[in-house]
């Protein structure tokens, strides 16, 4: 006569070599899939390369635009400044 005890191991050890065969494909799928990932990362990386000349040029040109439009700034303000005070001067010698 079969025992239950039995019949439950022998469904055990299926299920458990059916998990153990699932995971290794899922395994070897992920495996192609990071692959993939890893050339995909790569091109990226040598694109991000080339085009950092192209930033360093335009944040080159960007700081010295801002330099300049700083000066021209500091000349604008210290023109009224200046007129304010020579009025204030005026006002006083009077």
């Amino acid at each position: 006569m079969i025992d239950i005890k039995d019949v439950f191991l022998v469904i055990l050890y299926l299920a458990l070599i059916i998990l153990v065969i699932v995971s290794i494909v899922f395994m070897i799928k992920m495996m192609k899939t990071l692959t993939k990932v890893d050339k995909v990362v790569t091109d990226v990386d040598t694109k991000v390369k080339k085009l950092n000349g192209l930033f360093d040029m335009i944040d080159y040109t960007t700081d010295a635009i801002t330099s300049f439009s700083d000066k021209i700034i500091n000349v604008i303000t210290s023109g009224i400044s200046h007129l304010f005070n020579r009025k204030k001067k005026g006002d006083k010698d009077e």
